[in-house]
């Protein structure tokens, strides 16, 4: 910690944070956000696209599918794999503009442990009816990222956390999801390391 101004700045979120920020959520919504991001550790993004389907209450685990996808494209008359760039293919030397070429996406999913406090407390946010049914799926959370960033900062003053600010840089930030993300990857850190 480093000081500034007379103040006492951190340079990431603690544990003790994590649940500050959580009681000072709200409604079940906001707490259920705030908890997820810190348990799980993932994208906010990420967290706005769990549907109720990614959840498997009987193992207690949970799907978080990666955002970003990965496109392959093949040649039709030889499949070799291309490149966005190519003019012909360099096998069969067949010409390749996008129409000739098979598309294929594929996104990468990981599967992570949800403890029993998680598990109840996603339970009741589903029994008091939190989720929405948006495209054939219910979703959990019905609030973009824009919203969702929101609602920590909101939480982080209530909580009274300041900014956080990086010692070897000295650039000052406030909290947000991504800030809990780090949180979540240190306290891995720690774990691991002892």
């Amino acid at each position: 910690m480093i000081r500034r101004k007379n103040l006492i700045a951190k340079a990431y979120l603690n544990l003790i944070d994590a649940e500050n920020l959580e009681k000072a959520a709200k409604n079940s919504r906001d707490k259920l956000l705030i908890h997820l991001l810190h348990r799980l550790g993932c994208r906010i993004t990420e967290e706005l696209g769990i549907s109720t389907d990614n959840i498997d209450f009987n193992s207690g685990k949970i799907t978080i599918v990666h955002l970003k996808s990965r496109v392959y494209l093949n040649c039709r008359n030889c499949g070799n794999k291309l490149g966005l760039k190519h003019d012909f293919c360099p096998q069969c030397g067949a010409k390749s503009d996008l129409t000739s070429l098979e598309r294929s996406e594929r996104r990468r999913q990981r599967q992570l442990p949800l403890d029993t406090a998680s598990l109840d407390m996603i339970k009741t946010y589903i029994e008091q009816g939190g989720p929405i049914l948006r495209n054939g799926k219910m979703y959990l959370f019905n609030i973009n990222r824009h919203r969702a960033w929101q609602i920590v900062r909101e939480c982080a003053e209530k909580a009274g956390l300041g900014d956080l600010i990086n010692p070897e840089t000295g650039k000052v930030r406030g909290v947000s999801p991504h800030r809990i993300r780090d949180a979540f990857a240190i306290h891995a850190m720690k774990v691991d390391d002892s």
